[in-house]
């Protein structure tokens, strides 16, 4: 017996939202989190019983961002800046500190299995089947942007270290 879809946004909604958030911006992230329960709550009559149901839901995160992504070259640049309102999806706010970031700076294939196993948990071959290709290149590719990640975030930390000691010094 399938739960109450309620019950699959509670379990399921904080990964999501970390996985569209990780490949995308926060207001195309918050976007795509929406698009992508609206997209599953009329697909999941369908679904089987036994199906597994966060790979399933980052799937469709998957295509949503990647719609957003492909709409944005074609999204009208906007005149003035409007200040952000409060999301419903507080429950997780990505820190300051630069590592995301860094992630959002990745190729889009490393981005991407970076997120889906590292931030998801999906093991290789489910990210491989979203994102397409081997397993084995789904491998390659979280290992490439996570060693990418170790070197620009260190180099970031060391930065931030010479400018201390450099403030420090003057002082």
């Amino acid at each position: 017996m399938k739960p109450p879809f309620e019950e699959i946004v509670s379990e399921h909604g904080p990964t999501v939202l970390r996985v569209c958030r990780a490949v995308l911006a926060r207001p195309d992230a918050d976007d795509a989190w929406s698009e992508t329960f609206l997209a599953a709550l009329r697909a999941y009559p369908d679904l089987p019983a036994g199906a597994n149901t966060e790979a399933w839901l980052v799937t469709i995160a998957h295509r949503k961002t990647i719609d957003i992504l492909r709409g944005q070259s074609r999204r009208a640049v906007p005149v003035a800046y409007v200040t952000e309102t409060g999301s419903a999806t507080e429950a997780w706010e990505p820190s300051d500190d630069g590592l995301w970031a860094a992630l959002r700076a990745l190729p889009t294939k490393q981005r991407q299995a970076v997120a889906y196993h590292h931030v998801a948990g999906l093991p290789y071959a489910e990210v491989a089947a979203i994102v397409g290709g081997s397993t084995d290149a789904a491998r390659r590719a979280a290992y490439d942007g996570i060693r990418a990640l170790r070197r620009s975030y260190r180099n970031s930390e060391s930065d931030i270290l010479q400018k201390e000691s450099t403030h420090d010094q003057l002082q």
